[in-house]
């Protein structure tokens, strides 16, 4: 019976180790772990779009990251709600499900009573619930920014993830069009500091894209004229017609709009084309005049490597913008989409009983800018989250000793570590070069007795003996 026993366990044995492996941990879909040196180069660009918020002095708020599903869900059309992620109430969420609706597998129907929560989508619907809660604390025009992480149920692709960080900046209680300039600065100040050469910031106006569907006679195709416009660099003049036409919009109307499908020029022709066109629209012209005053005061005052365009054909959210319309494309030798966009709202607030609150905002894309910056190798050799020095370990008293030195050096801001292990010294080395210290700090027994200290250069095996404030000054330089 013995050899049958044996190989009871050994089969068992097998069934463990594969269980095992079966279970291998993963992550989400469009979710990613961070790398040491990927945080680095993460805070590296969060903390210029920080410093510049800041220096135009916007104010940092934080809201949670889950929302009541009344403040989210209707707020960006059926597919944002689509995309919405749905928290399960605590508990037995289907003690308190509609049966019917459970009977008949309605899952839109059926979420509202077992979700009473949502992780947020965008941090601009939680921003103007935050400002109609707090109203009466709000010190108007308010600037804020927020950099915080968001959520969306879509199909992930390059650029694109299911859990990403949004920096955004926005001013409500002011319908003032210095507001929209200083927001152009804003984005040509933090690519300069970024080293990002030739990016675009394309601007529009709802007004004028509402104007043009006017003069043509498809107010009531609004919608489908924008969003097939908005595709012209996509599929051609001859597809956006055609789509157009396929929406309902008559071929006679096109031919007034002739002229956009081959807009070229610099921004003041572009206008002056467009107040032509636009000569019997109001709304129209309100929006040719407000993107005179822009481009002409952004020309003036100048910009430092961004470059500002004219897009008719831009036409994002069209659902809450009322004004002016941002989107910002990254150098051309980069295959990437929009890197930052925002606009001018009139009533975000709104849809939560604060009625003429005007607001308006950008937002930097950081997920994608990263990618750019990678694929551009535009990230300084100083990015980096690893220690500048690491102490080799030659027992307690000698460890004793470099933590004192490492207390002081500590103190005066030098990132430098001890290898925890007294352990053969080639692993120490070892280490350290896997983790691209630059420098071995060696304090054994000899410098013990002479309060001295061996800096070895691990990139160029050179060696020196220094005291505790030449160590200190020679780290501080280099």
């Amino acid at each position: 019976m013995q050899p049958e026993k044996d190989c009871l366990v050994r089969h068992n044995n097998k069934d463990s180790k594969n269980r095992f492996m079966a279970s291998k941990p993963s992550i989400p879909k469009g979710t990613r772990d961070f790398s040491p040196a990927d945080v680095a180069k993460r805070n590296y660009i969060i903390q210029i779009i920080k410093s510049n918020f800041e220096k135009f002095g916007f104010q940092p708020i934080e809201t949670p990251s889950f929302e009541n599903s009344e403040t989210l869900m209707g707020k960006y059309g059926e597919e944002g709600d689509r995309l919405i992620f749905k928290i399960l109430n605590s508990g037995d969420y289907l003690s308190k499900a509609n049966e019917s609706h459970l009977e008949s597998k309605d899952s839109t129907k059926l979420t509202s009573s077992i979700s009473e929560k949502a992780l947020r989508y965008d941090l601009t619907v939680p921003f103007a619930r935050y400002v109609v809660q707090h109203q009466n604390d709000i010190e108007f025009p308010f600037k804020r920014y927020q950099i915080q992480p968001v959520w969306r149920a879509d199909r992930p692709q390059k650029g694109r993830f299911r859990e990403f960080y949004q920096c955004d900046a926005d001013v409500v209680g002011s319908k003032s069009l210095w507001q929209e300039v200083e927001l152009v600065q804003l984005y040509d100040t933090v690519f300069t500091a970024l080293g990002l050469q030739g990016v675009t910031i394309k601007i529009n106006n709802r007004k004028i894209l509402s104007g043009i569907a006017a003069v043509i006679g498809a107010s009531d195709k609004l919608i489908d004229f924008t969003v097939a416009l908005d595709k012209l660099d996509k599929i051609g003049e001859d597809g956006v017609k055609k789509e157009m036409i396929e929406k309902g919009i008559p071929e006679e109307a096109l031919s007034k709009v002739q002229p956009l499908f081959n807009f070229t020029g610099s921004i003041t022709e572009k206008i002056e084309k467009l107040s032509v066109l636009l000569q019997d629209s109001e709304e129209g012209m309100k929006g040719v005049e407000e993107l005179r005053f822009i481009c002409e005061t952004v020309s003036q005052l100048g910009l430092s490597t961004a470059v500002l365009d004219l897009d008719v054909t831009l036409a994002r959210g069209l659902n809450y913008y009322t004004g002016a319309i941002f989107e910002v494309a990254p150098p051309k030798t980069v295959a990437m989409g929009s890197i930052g966009g925002g606009g001018r709202y009139d009533d975000l607030t709104g849809i939560f009983g604060l009625k003429n609150m005007s607001g308006v905002g950008i937002s930097f894309g950081l997920d994608r800018i990263y990618l750019v910056v990678e694929e551009l190798k535009l990230f300084p050799e100083t990015v980096a989250a690893t220690s500048k020095a690491l102490f080799i370990n030659y027992g307690n008293n000698e460890a004793f000793y470099a933590m004192q030195a490492i207390k002081e050096l500590r103190e005066t801001g030098i990132k430098v570590e001890l290898y925890p292990d007294n352990v053969k010294v080639a692993k120490q080395f070892q280490h350290a070069d896997k983790r691209g210290i630059p420098f071995a700090i060696i304090a054994g027994e000899q410098e013990l007795e002479s309060k001295t200290f061996a800096l070895k250069n691990l990139l160029s095996g050179e060696q020196q003996v220094l005291d505790l404030e030449g160590l200190k000054n020679y780290l501080l330089q280099n």
